[in-house]
């Protein structure tokens, strides 16, 4: 299994970000890494998001699990792979939140091709959730 984690803190609301999250169709404001994304339902457990990195191939994304205002999870496989990421608002106290994005690599072969797709797949998410905080304050 190949694992990454990172957290920002932030003053917006868990509602805030959430609305963001909800709105898989303008992912793309917040996320450099996006040029074309497309969601077949609502944003709900069981709904398959196509997205589509600049100069790359489409990624088919399954969203496993929502639960409105805390946290979705989705999954994308690939070769015998599952990448599983976890996006979570824990709240700090009253003003403040962390945002948490957590990627878990497993299946056959994660300890190898892990550590060589995992580190490419979630380079940006400072900046992203950088991105996505900021947005969610205005």
């Amino acid at each position: 299994m190949w694992e990454y984690e990172h957290g920002i803190e932030t003053e917006a609301t868990p509602e805030a970000i959430w609305q963001l999250w909800a709105d898989v169709e303008n992912w793309g404001t917040w996320n450099a890494e996006i040029e074309k994304i497309e969601i077949s339902g609502p944003f709900a457990a069981g709904t398959q998001i196509t997205m589509t990195p600049p100069g790359d191939d489409p990624v088919l994304l399954r969203i496993a699990e929502a639960v409105e205002d805390e946290l979705f999870v989705d999954e994308a496989r690939f070769d015998g792979l599952l990448l599983r990421t976890t996006h979570r608002i824990d709240r700090i106290d009253q003003q403040r939140i962390r945002v948490v994005y957590r990627m878990e690599i497993t299946g056959t072969g994660a300890d190898e091709a892990g550590p060589q797709i995992g580190p490419g797949i979630t380079a940006d998410w400072p900046e992203t959730m950088a991105s996505l905080a900021e947005l969610a304050l205005r």
